[in-house]
């Protein structure tokens, strides 16, 4: 339950306590009641619920919303069972029989609902004890006025209290979360680096001293090293627990910058890049596209660099290489054509994000794809 069970442990107290006051009103004003024992059915039922409420918030899984609902019709009940309990002169003398007790369904209602709910249990309190009144003859007084603003302050106050309590609860447990992928990946990273990190490596560097496919060899171990090393240091799904709730933020810098490789070399910023999710993982679908692309078309020595700058408003990424290039209009006639690798694979991914894919290309000059994403 965290944060949640000393809250209902306090309400507790509080009907308790208010169920008490309400008694020894009852007990003292006696001889104005017009039914004394509808007064005390009021009271045995204000009891019977203080106890029931107690011991259903306690299960985990309860219905809450339920536990509401049935919390305030128990309590506008008996508030208006008042009209047919007592006589006129006992509400001079003394609040309705609920007096105080009502407040555990407002402040249930903060806590289950937010502090709106709560501001209208409180009018609905001030709405039915004016109509008790105005039913036994009586005239509206500045004690209905107080009783609604007491209500309105507590009920808004504890609220936002459990409002920011909640999301201050689910971060410290997305930063617990996020703590315990980090050992396990610094966990895993220094088991890799004692044995495939240095094979690959040491496969590579004999293959560059061989030469021939051997040298082929080492140019894929290296790659494969790079993209391993990055991969070791990812974090990109773990949640940023700074983020709004509902919106938890992924780090674009080690899921592209596993793409480093012998061929490819990454540039990203030393603080984080933090996007959506989906916004990541479209952005390194889009990359992986784009640098498919170099590996389908470009001679084996082609360079690619690829670049992430992270702007005030706005994320770019830039895939370039130095390969042979194309005419400018090439890619728009092969989309034309039907070949839809740079248009759907590419632009049409930053387009559904709602961002542009710039692509800047000449015969000789290589080629280079601008991916831009406003925040």
């Amino acid at each position: 339950m965290g944060f949640e069970a000393p809250l209902w442990r306090g309400i507790t107290v509080f009907r308790v306590a208010s169920l008490l006051y309400a008694a020894v009103h009852v007990v003292r004003n006696h001889d104005l009641l017009a039914r004394p024992w509808v007064a005390a059915a009021v009271l045995a039922v204000m009891a019977a619920w203080t106890f029931a409420a107690a011991r259903a918030h306690r299960r985990p899984g309860v219905d809450r919303d339920a536990l509401l609902a049935a919390d305030l019709t128990v309590a506008f009940g008996c508030l208006a069972a008042t009209a047919a309990a007592v006589e006129p002169g006992y509400l001079r003398m003394a609040p309705a029989l609920t007096t105080t007790w009502f407040g555990g369904a407002v402040l249930t209602a903060a806590v289950v609902r937010g502090p709106g709910w709560a501001v209208a249990a409180a009018l609905g309190h001030g709405a039915v004890d004016a109509a008790v009144r105005l039913a036994l003859g009586l005239t509206l007084t500045a004690a209905v006025a107080r009783g609604v603003v007491l209500l309105l302050l507590a009920g808004y106050a504890v609220g936002v209290m459990a409002a920011y309590a909640a999301a201050a609860e689910r971060r410290f447990a997305r930063a617990v979360e996020l703590e315990a992928r980090t050992r396990e990946r610094e966990r895993l990273a220094r088991s890799i680096h004692d044995s495939v990190l240095q094979v690959l490596a040491m496969v590579q560097r004999r293959g560059t001293d061989l030469g021939g496919e051997a040298a082929e060899l080492g140019r894929l171990a290296g790659e494969q090293e790079a993209r391993l090393r990055g991969l070791v240091g990812m974090g990109a799904e773990a949640a940023d627990p700074d983020a709004p709730d509902g919106a938890a933020a992924a780090d674009l810098r080690p899921v592209l910058s596993a793409h480093a490789g012998a061929r490819v070399t990454v540039s990203t910023p030393a603080t984080p890049v933090p996007l959506p999710p989906e916004a990541v993982r479209e952005i390194d679908a889009a990359v992986r596209a784009a640098l498919a692309n170099v590996e389908r078309h470009c001679p084996e020595e082609t360079r690619v660099w690829l670049l992430v700058e992270d702007e005030a408003d706005a994320v770019t990424v830039t895939v370039r290489d130095d390969g042979p290039g194309m005419d400018p209009g090439r890619p728009d006639a092969a989309a034309a054509e039907g070949r839809l690798g740079l248009a759907q694979s590419v632009r049409g991914r930053l387009r559904d994000l709602g961002g542009t894919a710039l692509i800047t290309t000449a015969p000789g000059e290589g080629t280079e794809i601008e991916l831009r994403l406003p925040r």
